[in-house]
């Protein structure tokens, strides 16, 4: 993650410019180890969220707000008894390191104006949120750390308040341009890794940026650098610290997926060349608020649909095994006639079998009266050997029978669970997880629901819908939407697409009797290909073709249908 000593000075300027001289109005504790404040300044109310979350360690102004429990946690309690009502008077950053301290003062009971402080350490699993007075005694943290937990640093109450361990590094604010060039000389390794371990409060991915800025690539070998180079180097790192010093920030996310950000940083980035997405941000705090809210978002779904998860994946691998199982089946039948000839050649030469024979060569007069070697069991009489072959067949012929009626419904079964499977992947709120369920309950899958239970008050949520070059798509986000999108909201003449061969929605294009273009047909193409298990795939086919060509077959599942006169257009997955 970005939230570096750089994100942490970018946030340590948007706090001073809104919060500097506000009042502490409220005081919450939403989760066990995130607080918010509830502060007025300005005529405006600003929401300032401390996390110490060891995955999500943070501190910044947020939109968003979380319910608190009914009982207020002891810190929070804590917190409200010393500063309750109070004015922030400083907000610092404790050498360019990810440790910002906010200065209150409020009157005690005594009348008196003592100042608390506040100490927000983003260090990922060390991550703490602490309250000291003003001659550095903790009154209270977040999480206690004793002996137990760590030797180095211990944070009870009572306690004298210490800064994190400084690292053996420099801090980037008080060092020159000659400075930095006798440390780039005789440095050795990778360039971006010669920034990560020279100086405090900068993360890999602008290490990276600035060897980028200075030398086009990302993995320098510092050994290699000539005397130009080694002085281009130091321009950049100077000025890419002047810039910081002079607050000038430019938040962004970066985007793998177009919906799904993976990071954020507290200035633009270059290098990766137009690879990933990228969005900007007026404020840190913004970026923030949309990275989490999107995370947490994501990590909910997880969560809701695990269960879910768990059980599709099981009913995967055992419809796989029973496909496999009835192959062999199969495989194994496709010499059953065979023991038909054996029986026939058998009844034909009785009369040359002896009772305890293990085996007789006939001619067969199958095959060109070709010697066969037929063996036999001693035990029995040559026509109960005779009829053993013939049972053999008939088992095998009707065992062949059997097990391809069960490899297409369970080959059907595949496809309906990898397309039930593909659409939870693609839930974008709990209804459509909710559907998912009732759709297995219905299908007569594992019972989600009891009987009269809330299964029937589950949201029946619409398919998504937006517009292609003035025409309005929908896309079915489950097969229960499929259905009810392609065999009851369309009409004939609209345009129905989906992807080949692969579990996805059903897309269609409403046409009111217009005739869209053939680069209109490619963009709805290129979503339906987004909107399937193909969506990470460079070149997918899809179907297409008018409604009145669909049709669902009596008694197959939800979702699945065929469709005759299509179209296929290889396109790259893209969101609309």
């Amino acid at each position: 993650m970005g939230f570096d000593g750089i994100a942490t000075a970018g946030i340590k300027a948007e706090l001073e410019w809104a919060l500097l001289g506000g009042k502490i109005e409220k005081i919450t504790q939403p989760l066990r180890d995130e607080v918010n404040f509830t502060i007025r300044n300005k005529g405006e109310s600003y929401r300032l969220l401390l996390s110490a979350n060891t995955a999500s360690a943070r501190v910044h102004l947020t939109d968003s707000q979380k319910a608190s429990p009914q009982k207020a946690p002891m810190f929070c309690m804590l917190l409200r008894k010393h500063i309750a009502g109070a004015k922030i008077i400083g907000i610092e950053q404790r050498d360019f390191d990810r440790v910002l301290q906010i200065t209150v003062e409020c009157y005690d009971e005594l009348g008196t104006q003592p100042t608390k402080l506040i100490f927000g350490e983003i260090m990922g699993k060390h991550s703490n949120i602490i309250i000291t007075d003003s001659e550095y005694r903790i009154l209270g943290s977040i999480k206690h750390v004793d002996f137990t937990v760590s030797s180095v640093r211990q944070v009870l109450p009572g306690m004298r308040y210490e800064l994190p361990p400084l690292q053996q590094k420099v801090n980037p604010l008080l060092v020159t341009s000659e400075d930095i060039l006798q440390l780039i000389n005789g440095a050795t390794g990778t360039a971006d890794k010669f920034i990560l371990n020279t100086f405090t409060g900068i993360g890999p991915l602008n290490a990276r940026e600035i060897v980028f800025d200075a030398f086009g690539v990302t993995d320098k070998a510092m050994n290699l650098l000539n005397s130009t180079e080694k002085r281009l180097f130091t321009e950049k790192i100077t000025d890419f610290f002047l810039k910081v010093e002079q607050l000038q920030f430019s938040p962004v996310l970066l985007f793998k997926e177009q919906d799904i950000p993976w990071d954020f940083n507290a200035v633009d980035i270059s290098q990766y060349k137009g690879l990933i997405g990228i969005k900007g941000f007026d404020t840190m705090s913004a970026a923030l608020d949309e990275f989490y809210q999107n995370r947490n978002k994501m990590q909910n779904l997880r969560e809701k649909s695990a269960t879910t998860k768990k059980y599709l994946d099981n009913n995967l691998a055992r419809c796989r095994k029973k496909i496999f199982l009835l192959q062999q089946t199969i495989e194994q039948s496709a010499d059953k006639e065979k023991y038909k000839v054996f029986g026939d050649l058998l009844t034909a030469n009785l009369h040359r079998l002896h009772e305890t024979a293990s085996f007789i060569e006939v001619e067969n007069y199958y095959n060109n009266m070709e010697l066969v070697k037929i063996p036999l069991l001693s035990e029995l009489s040559p026509s109960k050997n005779a009829q053993r072959y013939y049972r053999l067949y008939q088992k095998h012929k009707n065992a062949a029978i059997e097990a391809a009626k069960q490899l297409k419904l369970a080959n059907n079964e595949l496809l309906y669970l990898e397309s039930v499977s593909d659409s939870l992947l693609r839930a974008e709120n709990e209804d459509d997880i909710e559907q998912i369920k009732q759709e297995l309950t219905e299908q007569n899958y594992k019972p989600f629901y009891k009987a009269n239970s809330a299964a029937g008050k589950v949201q029946k949520a619409k398919p998504m819908q937006f517009y292609i070059d003035g025409f309005e798509v929908f896309v079915g986000k489950n097969n229960i939407q499929n259905d009810t999108l392609t065999l009851k909201m369309s009409n004939k003449k609209d345009l129905w697409f989906h992807v080949k061969s692969f579990a996805g929605s059903h897309v269609v294009l409403k046409t009111d009797r217009a005739e869209p273009s053939q680069e209109t047909i490619v963009k709805v193409a290129k979503a339906a290909a987004y909107y399937s298990s193909a969506k990470v795939s460079s070149n997918v086919p899809v179907d297409y073709t008018e409604i009145k060509n669909v049709r669902k077959p009596n008694g197959a599942k939800p979702g699945m249908v065929i469709y005759v006169n299509y179209n296929t257009i290889n396109v790259i997955p893209q969101k609309p």
